[in-house]
């Protein structure tokens, strides 16, 4: 590979196979990595392989073949688990389900073949169908326990994945509508991406999903597919026509390839989009910053800009802690503050949906009496949620005069 410092990195978490990916800056494109050495094979069943006699584990390709010629045991519902809290028995171990998580990326990571790849990466993005809270969670104690700080890591579903990847490619294949069409053996779903160019960023939306059941028999799956085909995209102009997953294939879509390619329609069929999706959004964020006037429109972002009015350097202020446009899981914040003349924190909200700003207060009840200006305390905010925000004070006192008496208070605001 062509980097080996200041890597971005794009992983598909995939409910059965993952890839991996790097950001080439000579080719300005991703690479994808084989997961055979020589050759074109760039999918990793997403399991994991519990080796008897090593008494380690091994993930992919290797698994399969430990698991089937070994008697190793396997784990091969690992995307499942990323999305639970439950403790899993495995060889006679209890593990948490980040635990396996970890040691799957640890094992993608190594296709790399960089030495310290914490040190020389500068941003890994990790993009899966859908993130939970729960896998949100799990995802985040994976990267912390391989070494990655905050900074140096980010989540995206496939939608978002799908916008960046998009808007990386050539103008003309995203300036109008895009249809996305999303395979699996049984069946096959379509979103639409569309853009309201009226407004300033243009908002990028994809629209909610339409699927169908596909037939096993390959004349009546193509003729299921040419009907579907037909309701979705109608008569409206597409820019382009894409096609993932696995349940696609030209042998029996003869029809459907047809209808797909009416009035010259640009179709692009691969299984890389999500890795190098995640790999573009890690170049557009930290480096080249080309889609400043676009804003996409994810169910996951948060709307809202939280704030509090306060004296800084001792001046009257508006002290910005949230902004909206972030997605939830992105959105932390803290601040240390002294109270003065309230027994009671005072937060600045406005929406997207209510501009205007509106004041929200949160008591704190049992505040230890203390003169005024004597009390210190640590605010922090957390979303779980697009509109379910965790805050959290903490009694710090004042120096040695007043020691801080520890006191928690915790509240749930849904802005």
């Amino acid at each position: 590979m062509n980097e080996i410092r200041d890597l971005m990195i794009g992983i598909d978490f995939g409910e059965k196979f993952s890839q991996i990916c790097y950001y080439d800056r000579k080719a300005d494109e991703a690479r994808s990595i084989s997961m055979k050495v020589g050759s074109s094979q760039y999918e990793a069943p997403s399991c994991l392989c519990r080796r008897i006699e090593q008494g380690d584990y091994c993930i992919g390709l290797e698994a399969e073949y430990f698991a089937r010629e070994k008697n190793g045991i396997m784990l091969d519902n690992l995307y499942e688990l990323s999305g639970s809290t439950e403790r899993i028995q495995l060889a006679g171990e209890e593990h948490e389900p980040w635990e396996f998580l970890s040691i799957f990326l640890k094992g993608m990571l190594k296709f790399l073949g960089i030495l310290d790849i914490v040190k020389n990466t500068r941003c890994m993005v990790i993009t899966t169908p859908s993130l939970t809270p729960e896998r949100v969670k799990n995802f985040q104690k994976a990267c912390a326990d391989i070494g990655f700080p905050e900074e140096k890591f980010m989540l995206l579903d496939y939608g978002e994945s799908f916008y960046y990847y998009m808007l990386s490619q050539k103008r003309d294949t995203w300036n109008r509508n895009v249809a996305w069409y999303a395979f699996t053996p049984e069946k096959v779903t379509f979103r639409k991406m569309s853009m309201t160019s009226a407004t300033r960023p243009v908002l990028v939306r994809l629209e909610e999903p339409q699927e169908t059941a596909l037939s096993e028999e390959k004349e009546v799956r193509d003729s299921d597919f040419c009907q579907f085909i037909q309701k979705t995209l109608g008569m409206e102009l597409y820019s382009s026509i894409q096609i993932t997953g696995n349940g696609f294939d030209t042998e029996w879509a003869k029809q459907s390839v047809k209808s797909l390619c009416y009035q010259k329609r640009k179709v692009f069929y691969g299984n890389n989009l999500f890795a190098k999706g995640a790999c573009a959004a890690a170049v557009e964020r930290l480096e080249k910053k080309n889609f400043k006037g676009y804003r996409y429109m994810s169910e996951s972002l948060v709307l809202a800009d939280v704030g509090m009015d306060m004296r800084v350097m001792g001046s009257p202020a508006y002290y910005p802690l949230i902004e909206a446009g972030n997605n939830w899981y992105d959105c932390k914040a803290w601040c240390e503050l002294i109270l003065d003349d309230t027994e009671e924190l005072i937060f600045t909200v406005a929406t997207m949906e209510k501009p205007e700003k509106r004041r929200v207060a949160m008591s704190l009840p049992g505040l230890p009496k203390r003169p005024n200006k004597t009390t210190r305390l640590r605010v922090e905010l957390n979303y779980v949620s697009p509109k379910e925000c965790e805050i959290t004070v903490k009694d710090l006192g004042f120096g040695d005069l007043f020691p801080g008496s520890g006191k928690v208070w915790k509240e749930t605001a849904a802005w």
